[in-house]
């Protein structure tokens, strides 16, 4: 079974290298392709992934090439992990909205919407060098803004379905606190990647979100940057993303006082690689675990796992809407929990969604489909107007500077 990872010179790589090392009855991998054009990291992260898996007395051959070709040639699964314009790129995205008093992230607003622009041509051109080696294989996105990279890809007739790390990691979260395993905890994840709430928290069929939030609120909330009494009152665990949203004006006002957090991953990643090139690094270090991605390896291991081996069962993904949250277009991608097979992801029934969350899911629906149309075919009035339809922005004279601000940043990443 062969698997090619496109952006395998990511630091993030021997995190998932660490899953497929642990969890190898369930991905029985022979051959593991890294497959990115910095030729000095991908040799570095090659070269620990290989001692990683040996190591751990795992088979799998690892591969390091620069060509895509080469890569995908004959996998199973295709891995999208890229970074256009990596930490330097990121940072412009964190830093130039607080110009305009916006928030600066590198998933949302306008920050996310620069990342669209410049990713989703690339995704589309690797996906089509994997069309044409491995048609049969599944892409499983991990590249961000997934809810907009994995539509592109599903309109382009691709065989892809998005992947985010933040429902594993309330699952992991949850049963900690419960003192259960992860595998007996069941989420109600509802949403868009990056906006999504946890409406109920099941375990054997009991929903002791309650519970949760009665002896454990305070702990969330304080992970969450919220305050407790909005968890209470609204008896949800929003995603830390939310805060963006709930708390707009205190986090820009946090970001403008701190450096972003581009630089501070820039900096990990500088640390990261020298510990990678150290010949006796042979497992995964402790401080890739604060470079993000917490859990990212294990749910990309058991959604490639149920992919391939037909499992049937449920995970949260990045899918087709197809009526499942009936106030959004079929052609949405939405994140919930969906049923895994050979022929992909289903969507579960979702309880009617509550006026609070749909009508913030449907204006931000809506302004991804609008920055899709802005990457793939260009022009400062289809950017502005996808600024315009954010909620995080929204007004004509910001729209209008940003769109500026960003194409200006960008120009030697969009062709047009």
């Amino acid at each position: 079974m062969k698997l090619a990872v496109i952006g395998g010179g990511s630091t993030y790589t021997p995190e998932l290298i660490d899953g497929f090392a642990r969890l190898r009855d369930e991905l029985p991998l022979t051959e593991i392709a890294l497959v990115d054009p910095d030729a000095t990291r991908l040799d570095l992260v090659a070269g620990v992934s290989r001692r990683m898996l040996r190591r751990a007395g795992h088979p799998a051959e690892v591969v390091a090439t620069a060509d895509v070709a080469k890569g995908v040639a004959g996998a199973d699964a295709v891995l999208f992990q890229l970074r256009v314009g990596g930490q330097a790129a990121r940072n412009v995205d964190e830093t130039l909205p607080l110009q305009c008093g916006c928030v600066g992230q590198e998933t949302t607003g306008a920050g996310g919407l620069a990342k669209a622009l410049r990713t989703v041509p690339v995704v589309l051109e690797l996906a089509e060098q994997v069309r044409a080696h491995a048609p049969d294989a599944w892409i499983v996105d991990f590249t961000n803004p997934v809810g907009i990279v994995t539509r592109a890809l599903l309109d382009a007739g691709h065989r892809a379905i998005g992947l985010c790390n933040v429902a594993i990691g309330f699952q992991r979260r949850f049963a900690r606190h419960l003192g259960v395993a992860p595998e007996s905890v069941t989420l109600g994840h509802v949403g868009l990647n990056h906006l999504t709430w946890e409406r109920s928290v099941l375990v054997d069929g009991v929903d002791v979100l309650p519970r949760l939030l009665a002896e454990h609120g305070q702990e969330l909330a304080d992970d969450l940057g919220l305050p407790l009494g909005l968890l209470r009152r609204l008896q949800v665990v929003p995603s830390y993303y939310l805060r963006y949203f709930y708390a707009h004006d205190l986090v820009v006002s946090e970001q403008r006082a701190k450096p972003s957090r581009a630089a501070e991953v820039a900096a990990m990643e500088e640390q990261l690689l020298k510990l990678y090139a150290d010949p006796a690094v042979d497992t995964k270090p402790d401080l890739l675990d604060k470079r993000g991605g917490a859990y990212y390896s294990e749910a990309a291991v058991a959604l490639i796992a149920s992919l391939l081996g037909d499992r049937g069962d449920v995970q949260v993904v990045n899918t087709r809407n197809d009526g499942t949250l009936p106030f959004l277009r079929d052609e949405a991608v939405i994140e919930v929990p969906a049923r895994i097979s050979a022929s992909g992801a289903v969507p579960l029934p979702v309880d009617p969604v509550e006026p609070l969350y749909a009508g913030l899911i449907a204006n931000v629906s809506a302004y991804e489909e609008l920055a899709l149309d802005a990457a793939l075919r260009g022009g400062a009035d289809r950017v502005q107007n996808a600024l315009l339809a954010h909620p995080l922005i929204g007004q004509e004279a910001v729209a209008g500077e940003l769109t500026g601000l960003l194409l200006a940043a960008n120009e030697r990443y969009l062709s047009w």
